[in-house]
């Protein structure tokens, strides 16, 4: 038998290119020091690796590599699932791993990618995932086959056993896992069909959850090294200031401190024993900051800035369809209206951090980072050192919701500050001010729309002109294209709604303020923009909001957006009567490759006083891995994006975000939350995310339910800057 440890490296990578996998484990460093780490590396590579991503040992436990990175979407588990359906095991014998970082640049990127982010984790990689199970199983049935001197077609694997179907004579998946792994790796084995699927489709017990319940998940924040040293961390408050002088004297005498350490825009107060000992003393750290130019912008300035993009004689188009003029101009009604959403931070639970240890022979971090190959080049850079001396320590993070992907500047804080203190451990915490007031944050954004109707009530013309700042055209210069952010303008130059005549256009509007992905990006605003307008024309044709959306939908190329829009409001009965006060809103989003609907109901009493009662929210996903999870990121699609229309809001004032923690920066309570139903329609043929998706029409049916609750027309968020007061 032979062992894969014994194969050449050429061997290893000319047959695992088949199939985009890897070699080693991720190497962590456990409480108890490096010893372990060793130890634990060196039972790796005694255990035969079938594929790249698949580990079997004699016992039949399975291990199965996962390159993306939980945060509490589930992909810990849905991932491996969908391998080990191809692999045809028992999947009680399942575990997961993550797989290394360097070993996958090492062997040139061959675990694809590890970047998680816009619901890609399961429907970027399901083919990859699947044929390497698939693979597998192939390899596992010629090894058995060999060993019986049989054909392989007779043959058959299914829950971690090899059956010879003539003889019913078997073998476990262990037993021939090492003649397995010296065979050559399909390229092209064929996978499953649908109907077929045992494990994937069915609910599962995420590999994750345990853990997170009784404390033991260690997440970045949590890791405990010898000899580690604490790092707290003060930025300039205004965005683009510096830092101008520090008197470090005033702290040199306090408990623990270490040093303080100087940044373009920040300071840095190390200490020892604990990080609460740096962040008092550099409470009490005097600092001067020069605020630069953007000291007098404010919430207002900004509203301005994109008023005038609004009124701007012409903006890049980004959808021209007809003839919009001869529309307007035969129009027997015009409804025109602007709305307006604010800058939202990401608030994760888990405070932005990074550890690091540097020495010279390599640099080793622990960050909360979704995307562990940018770790490890942001380290690499700041170190100066080659991008094999990094190490990047893979761990669950405490949410992401966008924070964490393309923008990782605590990581190149934390190895900084370590490489001015060699071979000694440094964690840098940011406080929670520090967070919410030093965030990215979903853009701000004005979009004026304006509709005809002809004297049938049907819809005739439709344009938008969107003036509001841009994510990516500082950071991802080939997705802004003549002048418009090709991300900033979805939900609109792909609306499914059939409007003979469109025209649309996007006046890009960038601040001082530093703006990323948050959750679902630009399907979080922009589909309460549109749905909510959309209920406006519905009101003005004197229509019904659901069959007016209907009348919209009827192309074949909105067919998966109507029928989930059908199946929520079945499900919600949305001819039913309500009991007196409470009333309804719906919207439909298509997003991330899936197709959502929502209808909410609620109340609005004589003081104003809104009641969320009910939550219907739907999704077609096309294929499920784990319906559990994709119910769980709907459910918590509910909390984040209800929060978010009723609280979320980031001010400017002075050039600085004025809230600072969550006393001002507001979240829903338990008391809050109305009852959650999750409608799960998958259609098959393909496959959707589910981690975003649900957020899209949530914040436009739950105002298109005030509207019908007090006449009121919500055209700003958030909800607690209105009075709902029944008009």
């Amino acid at each position: 038998m032979k062992q894969i440890s014994n194969m050449s490296r050429r061997s290893f990578l000319l047959r695992s290119a088949a199939v985009g996998g890897g070699l080693m484990l991720e190497v962590t460093l456990p409480k108890s020091g490096l010893a372990e780490a060793e130890q634990t590396r060196a039972e790796a590579e005694r255990t035969p690796e079938v594929t790249a991503w698949i580990l079997i040992r004699p016992d039949d436990t399975i291990t199965i590599r996962v390159a993306r990175v939980e945060m509490g979407q589930g992909s810990f588990t849905g991932l491996p699932m969908l391998v080990a359906e191809e692999l045809g095991c028992d999947w009680s014998k399942v575990q997961a791993e993550y797989a290394s970082t360097s070993e996958h640049l090492k062997r040139n990127r061959i675990f694809r990618t590890m970047l998680t982010g816009g619901s890609r984790s399961i429907r970027d990689s399901q083919e990859y995932l699947r044929t390497a199970g698939a693979a597998a199983r192939l390899m596992l049935t010629s090894a058995a086959a060999r060993r019986w001197g049989v054909p392989v077609a007779e043959c058959v694997a299914a829950n971690s056993l090899i059956t010879h179907t003539p003889t019913q004579r078997q073998v476990g998946f262990g037993a021939v896992a090492a003649e397995a792994a010296a065979l050559d790796i399909p390229e092209n084995p064929p996978l499953k069909d649908p109907a077929d699927w045992t494990i994937l489709g069915q609910p599962a017990q995420r590999f994750d959850i345990p853990d997170k319940v009784t404390g033991k998940t260690a997440f970045a924040i949590d890791t405990r090294l010898p000899g580690m040293v604490y790092a707290a961390i003060a930025q300039c408050p205004v965005f683009g200031g510096s830092l101008k002088s520090v008197d470090a004297k005033k702290i040199s005498d306090m408990r623990g401190v270490v040093k303080v350490v100087r940044l373009e825009d920040a300071v840095v107060v190390v200490a020892k024993e604990s990080w609460w000992n740096a962040q008092q003393a550099l409470r009490a750290l005097p600092i001067e900051w020069d605020f630069g130019e953007h000291a007098n912008v404010s919430s207002d300035s900004i509203l301005e800035f994109l008023r005038e993009g609004i009124q701007l004689e012409k903006a890049p188009v980004s959808r021209h369809e007809g003839d919009i003029d001869s529309a307007f101009a035969s129009a027997a009604t015009t409804i025109e209206a602007d709305y307006y959403a604010p800058y939202l931070e990401h608030a994760t639970m888990e405070p932005q951090n990074c550890t690091a240890l540097y020495t010279e022979k390599r640099v080793d971090v622990w960050a909360p980072a979704q995307n562990s190959e940018a770790t490890v080049a942001v380290t690499a850079e700041t170190a100066d050192v080659p991008v094999s001396r990094v190490e990047v320590h893979k761990v669950h993070l405490g949410g992401g919701f966008g924070r964490r992907g393309l923008y990782i500047e605590f990581v190149r804080q934390a190895v900084r500050i370590a490489k001015t203190m060699p071979g000694t451990p440094v964690q840098l915490i940011w406080s929670r001010e520090e967070d919410i007031q030093h965030g990215r944050y979903r853009p701000v954004a004005l979009v004026r729309m304006r509709a005809a109707l002809n004297a049938s009530g049907e819809p005739s013309a439709w344009s938008v002109r969107q003036a509001e700042q841009s994510i990516f055209s500082a950071v991802r210069p080939h997705l802004i294209r003549d002048g418009v952010d090709i991300v900033g303008v979805r939900t609109f130059v792909d609306a499914p709604y059939a409007f003979p005549n469109m025209h649309m256009e996007y006046a890009m509007r960038n601040t001082h303020v530093p703006p990323g992905p948050w959750r679902a990006v630009a399907h979080t605003h922009n589909p309460f923009f549109r749905e909510s307008f959309i209920d406006e024309l519905a009101h003005a044709a004197g229509q019904d909001p659901y069959q007016f959306r209907r009348t919209l939908l009827q192309t074949p190329q909105a067919s998966k957006d109507l029928a989930i829009l059908d199946a929520v409001a079945e499900a919600a009965g949305w001819d039913s009567p309500l009991p007196e006060g409470v009333h309804r809103g719906i919207a439909v989003q298509d997003a991330y490759g899936s197709y959502t609907a929502a209808v909410i109901e609620a109340s609005v009493n004589g003081k104003g006083e809104l009641t969320i009662q009910r939550v219907v929210v739907g999704i077609d996903c096309g294929y499920v891995a784990n319906p559990d999870s994709v119910r769980a990121q709907l459910e918590g699609s509910v909390v984040y994006g209800l929060t978010a229309a009723l609280y979320g809001e980031i001010t400017i004032k002075a050039g600085r975000v004025e809230q600072s923690n969550f006393h001002d920066y507001q979240m829903m309570r338990l008391a809050e939350m109305p009852t959650v139903e999750v409608i799960l329609k998958p259609t098959g043929g393909f496959w959707g995310g589910a981690g975003e998706p649900g957020m899209a029409p949530l914040a436009p049916a739950l105002c298109n339910a005030i509207f019908a609750a007090t006449g009121k027309r919500i055209r700003s968020l958030p909800l607690k800057n209105h009075d709902l007061r029944p008009a």
